[in-house]
């Protein structure tokens, strides 16, 4: 919808339709809460729909895990309402080295059962793996699996026919207590949450900078599946220590990280996490490098889509063809995962720092409902 903004006033105005202004909305109209969100563009570009589609639960730890497992269940009943495909199938935790398969059976066995060990031939009749050094692999039986690109509009749509005002193409100017100013008029709300992701610094530049919030740039691609494969839950690598502290945290970590560095400096340097996950249309989403800067070059290096490649080459044991190229982005911060701040009475800001946004953020925005009251 694109129009001048009407003079109602809400309980709740959310900035941003990606999954966490959604989450917000989501379950505020749920609590039963008059809800309007403001998105500057005409859909959700941006990290909601850039990436792998995966709800990864297990291999969270501490604050990220609780939100996870709060998130679970909601995904799959916003999927039963929206209507959008979601597979139960897993996260496959692969293991090409001794070290590797050390952490997952270590890591399996503090996880309570949610996790199911298998040897290479387990692996292999559930993902088409070629490469030769399988040892063997980790199931995360709890994980999901989305279409992203599907789902995202999807639960946009949902919400609009439960009752949420949307306004597309309106874009944000600024928040005050009560009132939300954008540039087709004001907006009155008794409470707004601004879910802007790593945009959060064009409306509150200082709070941002405070936290040290840069933006996470990664290169991701899409390409064909080799012919007969077959890859139902999302695809691991021993390269989710760099990304994951569920796994990161084990004493085996340390032995892969030494080794990476020691054999695959290249793989080091461009911070890659070797993962992947199918679309429902077949197709296998690559990734990803991962660079950290407020401002990032427009530029993509071909060299980093090569490294990619090669290593997808290895694990898939095919020549792929390339489909679709781009860059993901995500707000990221060192200093913390989940960033909330009130900078004025009344007006939240709500960024999940550490990239789990798809996987934590239900959970998350829950937590900032409960912290405003309703």
């Amino acid at each position: 919808m694109v129009s001048r903004v009407t003079p109602l006033r809400y309980d709740l105005a959310v900035v941003g339709a990606g999954i966490i202004g959604l989450a917000h909305a989501a379950l505020a109209r749920e609590r039963g809460m008059s809800v309007v969100v403001v998105e500057r563009y005409d859909r959700a570009v941006g990290a909601s729909v850039r990436n792998f589609g995966h709800i990864g639960v297990t291999t969270q730890e501490d604050e990220a895990l609780v939100h996870a497992r709060a998130g679970r269940e909601y995904w799959l009943r916003l999927a039963a309402q929206a209507g959008f495909w979601i597979q139960p199938a897993g996260t496959l935790i692969l293991a090409r080295a001794e070290d590797e398969h050390a952490i997952i059976e270590e890591f399996a066995a503090q996880r309570d059962g949610s996790v199911r060990v298998l040897d290479a031939r387990g692996v292999r009749e559930i993902a088409s793996i070629a490469d030769p050094r399988l040892l063997g692999g980790a199931l995360c039986e709890d994980d999901l699996r989305v279409s992203s690109v599907e789902a995202i509009p999807a639960i946009a749509s949902y919400l609009a026919a439960s009752g949420v005002d949307f306004h597309f193409r309106t874009n944000v100017t600024g928040a005050s207590t009560g009132v939300l100013h954008t540039g087709r008029g004001d907006i009155e709300a008794s409470t707004i949450v601004v879910a802007a992701g790593h945009d959060t610094d064009m409306l509150f530049p200082d709070l941002a900078e405070e936290a040290n919030i840069q933006r996470c740039l990664l290169h991701m691609l899409e390409v064909d599946a080799p012919p007969g494969s077959v890859f139902s839950p999302v695809i691991l690598t021993g390269t989710a220590v760099l990304r994951y502290r569920g796994l990161s945290q084990r004493a085996a970590a340390q032995s892969i990280r030494d080794r990476l560095a020691r054999d695959h400096p290249d793989l080091l340097a461009a911070l890659v996490n070797v993962k992947m996950s199918q679309r429902p249309n077949g197709r296998l989403v690559l990734g990803d490098t991962h660079a950290y800067a407020h401002t990032h070059d427009p530029f993509r290096e071909e060299e980093l889509d090569d490294l990619l490649l090669r290593e997808f080459h290895a694990l898939l044991g095919a020549p792929l063809r390339v489909r679709r190229r781009w860059h993901g982005e995500y707000a990221h911060s060192e200093t913390e995962d989940y960033f909330v701040r009130e900078p004025v009475p009344g007006v939240f800001l709500a960024c999940v720092t550490n990239g789990t946004g798809m996987s934590t953020g239900l959970g998350f925005a829950r937590s900032v409902l409960d912290r405003v009251g309703y």
